[in-house]
C-alpha cells in the first residue's frame, strides 16, 4: 500500500504530508497498482495463442499463498499486532513474503494499518468506505476511495510515530530496506521456475506473467477489496465503535482476514475465526509453525473473554447487515 517513504518528522508528528511523500505515493501507485492492472489484461489476451497449463496454474496458487502468507500471517497479525513471537527465520522469511506482495515495505504497512485502527472509520483513517457521503453515490465515492483513491490521496501515517518498534528493529529495518529488492525476486521466482518446469524461454515469460505479474494484481485486488467489503457487507457480532463486519464468503481467499469484526473487538488473538466453522487459514498456517517451535506465545481470546465482549454488546447494534443489503 506504501513505498518505503522517508522519516523526515519527529516522533511526535502522526503523518506527513508533502509533495515529496505524493510523488512517491503516486509513483508506487503506478508501479505496482497500474502495472499489474496492465499485466492482467496481456494475460488474458495471451491466452489466445498461450493456453495456461498447470504449471502455470500452480505458480499461480503457489505464489499467491506465500504472499498472503506474508501479509496475513506476517504483517498483519505479526509485525502490526504482536499476536504470537517467532523466531528469526520465521520473521524474515514473512517479512520478505509480505515485501513480495508490493503492499508496501513491511514498517510502511504496520503504520498505516496501525493507524487504520486507531481512527477506524473516523477522520484519519486512511481507507475508510463510509466517510463519503449517503446513499448510492456515497457509498460508490467510499468504494472507489477504499480501494484505490486512498493510495493516492491520505496523508502519510509517520512510521517514527505508529511503528517504533519496527524502526528500532535492526533485522526488520534491513528488510524494510530492501523492499524493491524483494518484489523483484517475487517476480524472478515464477519466471526460473516457469523456464525450468517447461524448459523453454516461453515457460519462462508464462510463470513471470502467472505467477509474478498477473498474482501480484489479484493479491493487491484482495487486500484492497478488504478495505471496502469487510467495511460495508457482512456481520457485526461485536460492537466495537466502527463498521468492521464478518464475511464468510471472502475468508478462503482472505486467508481468514475476512472475520473481521472478530478481529477489531480482539485484535492481538493470532485467530481472527473464533468459532470452529470460521475458517481461518492464516491461523492454520501459525499452529503449524507452532508445532515445529517456530513461533510460541500465541495469543488467542479465550471463551470468557469473547462471551464477555458479546454481552456488551448495545441494543443498537443488533441489526448485523447494512441497510444497503436489504
Amino acid at each position: 500500500m506504501q513505498t518505503d517513504f522517508p522519516i523526515n518528522s519527529t516522533r511526535k508528528t502522526k503523518t506527513i504530508a508533502n509533495d515529496r511523500i505524493k510523488g512517491l505515493q503516486i509513483s508506487h501507485f503506478l508501479l505496482y497498482n497500474m502495472i499489474p492492472l496492465v499485466g492482467f489484461i496481456i494475460a488474458m489476451v495471451s491466452l489466445w495463442w498461450f493456453p495456461i497449463g498447470p504449471v502455470e496454474v500452480g505458480l499461480l496458487i503457489g505464489m499467491w499463498a506465500l504472499t498472503m502468507t506474508g501479509l496475513s500471517v506476517g504483517c498483519h497479525r505479526y509485525f502490526s499486532h504482536h499476536a504470537f513471537k517467532a523466531n528469526e527465520a520465521v520473521r524474515v522469511t514473512l517479512g520478505i513474503l509480505g515485501s513480495m506482495a508490493a503492499q508496501g515495505s513491511v514498517i510502511s504497512w504496520v503504520a498505516v494499518h496501525r493507524r487504520h485502527h486507531e481512527c477506524s472509520d473516523e477522520l484519519g483513517d486512511p481507507h475508510s468506505p463510509n466517510l463519503h457521503g449517503n446513499g448510492i453515490l456515497g457509498m460508490i465515492r467510499g468504494v472507489w476511495h477504499s480501494h484505490y483513491g486512498w493510495l493516492v490521496n491520505h496523508e502519510y501515517p509517520n512510521p517514527a510515530f505508529y511503528a517504533l518498534d519496527l524502526l528500532r528493529d535492526k533485522t526488520i529495518a534491513k528488510v524494510n530496506r530492501y523492499y524493491v529488492s524483494w518484489i523483484i525476486l517475487g517476480l524472478v521466482i515464477p519466471a526460473v521456475l516457469g523456464g525450468v518446469l517447461e524448459a523453454s524461454w516461453i515457460g519462462a515469460v508464462k510463470g513471470f506473467l502467472w505467477g509474478g505479474i498477473v498474482r501480484m494484481f489479484l493479491v493487491d485486488c484482495l487486500i484492497l477489496s478488504n478495505n471496502w467489503i469487510l467495511h460495508i457487507y457482512g456481520t457485526r457480532p461485536f460492537e466495537t465503535g466502527d463498521q468492521s463486519r464478518n464475511n464468510f464468503w471472502m475468508a478462503i481467499p482472505f486467508l481468514g482476514e475476512s472475520w473481521h469484526n472478530n478481529h477489531h473487538a480482539f485484535p492481538t488473538s493470532a485467530s481472527a475465526g473464533l468459532k470452529w466453522w470460521q475458517i481461518d487459514l492464516g491461523y492454520w498456517i501459525i499452529c503449524v509453525l507452532e508445532k515445529f517451535g517456530w513461533v510460541w506465545d500465541v495469543n488467542v481470546p479465550s471463551a470468557k473473554m469473547i462471551e464477555a465482549k458479546l454481552s456488551k454488546k448495545t441494543p443498537s447494534s443488533v441489526t448485523v447487515l447494512d441497510q444497503t443489503q436489504s
